[in-house]
C-alpha cells in the first residue's frame, strides 16, 4: 500500500493531512522562516535552505521572503534569480531552467483539488509537475497552475496566469496568458 507522500509525488489523490506530510511541510516553513530572517542572499544563507531542496545550480540567488511547501521537490539549474516575496506548492516537482528569471510575488502551485465536493470535503488533493525552461522570464504577479510547462527563452508578462503549456520563443500576457508575438532572434 503506498504512503500518501507516494501518492503525492506520482500525482494521485493524496490526504494533505498525513502525519509524514505534515512534519516534511513543517520543516520546510521553518527552513523558510529561518532564510526570511534576514535581508539579502549570502552564499551561506542560500546554502542553509537549498541543502533541502532536490537541486540548485550555481549562482542562483533568491531574494527573501520566499515560501516553499516541501523544498525537496524544487530543482533549480544555474544562474536562477528568484525575487522576493514568491511561493512555490512544490507538492510535485517543480524544475526551473538554467537562467530563469522570476519576478517579485510569482506564484507556483503544483497542488491541485478535484472538482466533486465529496472529495475536497474527504481532504483529497493531487500535485502535477511544472516545468519552466532555461532562460524564461517569468514577470512579477504571474500564477502558474498545475502541470503547465513554459518552454525557453518565453517571457510571461507580469500578471499573467498560465494556465495550459506554453511554446519557446514568444512573449505570453493576460488572464489566461495568450501568445502574443514571438521573439526574435
Amino acid at each position: 500500500m503506498l504512503t500518501e507522500k507516494e501518492k503525492m509525488l506520482r500525482g494521485e489523490y493524496y490526504s494533505a493531512s498525513s502525519p509524514e506530510l505534515v512534519t516534511e511541510r513543517e520543516l520546510a516553513h521553518s527552513l523558510c522562516h529561518r532564510y526570511n530572517a534576514s535581508p539579502g542572499c549570502t552564499p551561506e544563507k542560500l546554502l542553509m535552505l537549498s541543502s533541502a531542496f532536490g537541486r540548485v545550480g550555481d549562482d542562483c540567488y533568491i531574494e527573501p521572503p520566499f515560501f516553499c511547501d516541501y523544498a525537496y521537490n524544487l530543482c533549480l539549474g544555474d544562474n536562477v534569480y528568484i525575487n522576493c516575496g514568491c511561493t512555490v506548492l512544490d507538492c510535485a516537482k517543480v524544475t526551473i531552467g538554467d537562467g530563469a528569471k522570476l519576478g517579485p510575488n510569482v506564484q507556483i502551485y503544483t497542488a491541485a483539488h478535484p472538482l466533486e465536493p465529496q472529495r475536497r470535503q474527504a481532504g483529497e488533493e493531487y500535485a502535477l509537475e511544472i516545468s519552466i525552461g532555461a532562460n524564461v522570464w517569468i514577470g512579477g504577479g504571474s500564477i502558474l497552475l498545475p502541470g503547465v510547462s513554459v518552454g525557453a527563452d518565453t517571457v510571461v508578462g507580469a500578471g499573467s496566469v498560465v494556465t495550459k503549456n506554453l511554446p519557446s520563443g514568444v512573449v505570453v500576457v493576460g488572464n489566461p496568458c495568450r501568445v502574443l508575438r514571438e521573439i526574435v532572434k
